[in-house]
C-alpha cells in the first residue's frame, strides 16, 4: 500500500537535521492572515520519508459523498497529544516549532496529523483546519514536508487569486494567524509524474 523511496532520489540522503527557524520568510496575506515558508529547514528528509513510508501504520479512509462511500485519496495517520511520534526528528521538529512559536501562538505545538500523497492522484480539497478553537481563534499550522515536492495552494475564503507553494524535500510552511479561518488550502491532484509525499502537520491542543 506504501511506496518506498531512496533519499538519494532527492539529493537529500543522509542523517536528519533540523536547521535555524529564524531564516523563515513571513508573507502577510491581509485579514490578519500570515504564512511563514523556510526551504529545506529538515536536511536528509529522503531517509526519514522512507522510514515514515515503511513504518508507519497508514489508514485508508472512506467517507460519504452524496450518495455513495468513496476512498480519501490520500493515506492518514493521526498522533493524539499522548501519543509517541513515529520518528525522533518528529519530537524534535514539534519541539523546535514550539520554542521558536511558543511567544506568538501563546501554547505549544501538541499533535501531529500525517498524509501521504502517493503520486499525483492523491489530493486534498479546498479547505480550512477550522474544525475547533479554529474556526474562532487565531492558531497556527506548521506543516513539514518530505519526499517529492507537491503544491500546496492557498487562496481567501470564498474565491480569489491563490498563491502555491511546492513543498517537499524538507520544506516548512506555517500559516498563522487568522489563516484558517479567512483563506484555504489544498494540494491539487495533478497529471504530471510526480513522485510520493508525506507532509506532517503539527498543530495546538484543540485545532483539526
Amino acid at each position: 500500500m506504501t511506496q518506498a523511496l531512496q533519499g538519494s532520489l532527492f539529493g537529500d540522503s543522509g542523517p536528519a537535521e533540523l536547521g535555524p527557524l529564524g531564516d523563515a520568510r513571513r508573507t502577510e496575506l491581509g485579514e490578519g492572515a500570515w504564512v511563514d515558508v523556510l526551504p529545506g529547514w529538515l536536511s536528509g528528509s529522503g531517509e526519514l520519508f522512507t522510514r515514515l513510508a515503511a513504518e508507519v501504520p497508514w489508514q485508508e479512509e472512506r467517507r460519504q459523498m452524496y450518495d455513495r462511500v468513496v476512498a480519501v485519496p490520500r493515506l492518514l495517520c493521526f498522533y493524539g497529544e499522548e501519543a509517541p511520534l513515529p520518528d525522533p526528528v518528529l519530537a524534535s521538529a514539534r519541539e523546535a516549532l514550539s520554542t521558536h512559536y511558543g511567544p506568538e501562538l501563546g501554547e505549544p505545538f501538541r499533535t501531529a496529523g500525517l498524509c501521504y500523497y502517493r503520486d499525483g492522484r492523491d489530493s486534498v480539497a479546498w479547505h480550512g483546519d477550522n474544525l475547533g478553537r479554529g474556526r474562532r481563534e487565531d492558531t497556527m499550522v506548521a506543516i513539514l514536508s518530505v519526499g517529492s515536492p507537491r503544491v500546496l495552494a492557498l487562496r481567501p475564503r470564498g474565491g480569489g487569486e491563490s498563491h502555491r507553494y511546492p513543498l517537499g524535500h524538507g520544506d516548512l510552511i506555517v500559516m498563522g494567524g487568522s489563516c484558517q479561518r479567512t483563506w484555504e488550502h489544498a494540494i491539487p491532484k495533478t497529471a504530471k509524474g510526480v513522485g510520493p509525499r508525506i507532509s506532517i502537520q503539527f498543530r495546538p491542543r484543540g485545532v483539526r
